[in-house]
């Protein structure tokens, strides 16, 4: 086994307070991954399009105390995956980057490059890879990896939307909501993951795919306990249109058919405004002034011991393959007709 392993784990970001909402979009915009114009032309829509947003964006900050908390359940999930890790024998240090604020690759890279491991294993906290998500952190990160100066052997996963821990730790806590609402009849299960332009989706990007195979697992982990389920897409924005269908069209049909829900964020590995905004607030009052019978909804999953646990799995079973890039599993996951899954898409993680 390696002597010295840096894990570095990624995660979009957020604001750390409210005076960085604004400079925190520009970041998020200003990517070739989420608007593919030319440089000075995307410049400028990032400029335009943060400033307009911005408003809207610290209001439902301010709804949560005024940052969201992902950074510092992302550290969390750190000081987890690393106390795990250790406890296994490797000696680890798990580093935290984030592809819109701080600390961003380049100051992951400079920290990772004084670490001076023998190996670095790259993990997203992105379940299933999109190249808007996953694609966008990795390729920053090949960036500043190289503005460091490392070039250490590099276990690279894309994702792991199948993975034991995962669904199985999605599975308890979807049980456990499950029995809160048995005297209003068997509920029905949303499992709502981040929306995508579906242009993107067309374009080969096997995001959507992912998301139905992490479902299709729970689901089966679930057996018995579950009968009624759907899948649906959140956080619509902009005037493209969406893959579906979305979470406010379950919604209102679970209202016509007289059922409850219960919502699970099937994308999301930690709280944040998506979760703690929009399924706790506004979904919630949606799903209320429709008539829904009942409405819970799950949290993400955090630093369960399960789903730790199968992050820990990920990083030795990369680390015992060699150096590259694959699925938690090693090998390509989508089919074919994917052009843009991670393994194809990405040319990086190959190491020394």
């Amino acid at each position: 086994m390696t002597a010295r392993v840096a894990v570095v784990l990624f995660n979009l970001g957020g604001p750390d307070r409210l005076e960085a909402v604004q400079p925190f979009l520009f970041n998020l915009f200003n990517d070739p991954a989420i608007i593919g114009a030319p440089g000075p032309i995307r410049w400028l829509l990032a400029q335009f399009i943060s400033k307009r947003r911005a408003p809207v964006a610290r209001e439902i900050y301010g709804r949560i105390g005024g940052k969201p908390p992902l950074r510092d359940l992302t550290d969390a999930q750190a000081t987890a995956l690393n106390e795990l890790l250790q406890q296994r024998g490797l000696d680890s240090r798990v580093f935290v980057s984030m592809r819109y604020w701080h600390p961003r690759s380049d100051d992951t890279a400079r920290d990772v490059a004084a670490f001076a491991p023998d190996a670095i294993v790259l993990l997203p906290l992105y379940p299933q890879f999109s190249t808007t998500t996953t694609g966008s952190s990795l390729t920053d990160w090949n960036r500043a990896a190289a503005a460091a100066g490392l070039n250490t052997e590099t276990h690279t996963i894309c994702c792991y939307p199948r993975q034991d821990g995962w669904v199985t730790a999605q599975a308890t806590l979807i049980r456990d909501a499950l029995s809160k609402v048995r005297e209003n009849g068997r509920p029905r299960i949303l499992f709502s993951a981040h929306g995508l332009p579906k242009k993107v989706v067309d374009r080969g990007d096997p995001y959507a795919w992912q998301v139905e195979q992490t479902v299709a697992t729970v689901a089966n982990a679930l057996g018995d306990a579950i009968s009624d389920y759907a899948v649906c897409y959140q956080s619509r924005v902009g005037p493209l249109e969406w893959i579906g269908p979305s979470t406010e069209e379950e919604l209102e049909r679970a209202a016509a058919d007289g059922v409850s829900v219960v919502v699970v964020p099937i994308a999301f590995v930690s709280e944040h405004s998506e979760t703690l905004v929009e399924l706790d607030i506004e979904y919630r009052e949606l799903a209320e002034k429709l008539g829904v019978p009942e409405y819970i909804r799950v949290p993400a999953v955090g630093t369960a011991d399960l789903f730790v646990g199968g992050l820990a799995d990920t990083v030795e079973a990369a680390l015992a393959r060699g150096p590259g890039l694959g699925s938690d599993v090693g090998t390509r996951l989508c089919p074919d007709r994917l052009g843009q899954c991670g393994c194809q898409h990405l040319d990086l993680g190959r190491g020394a």
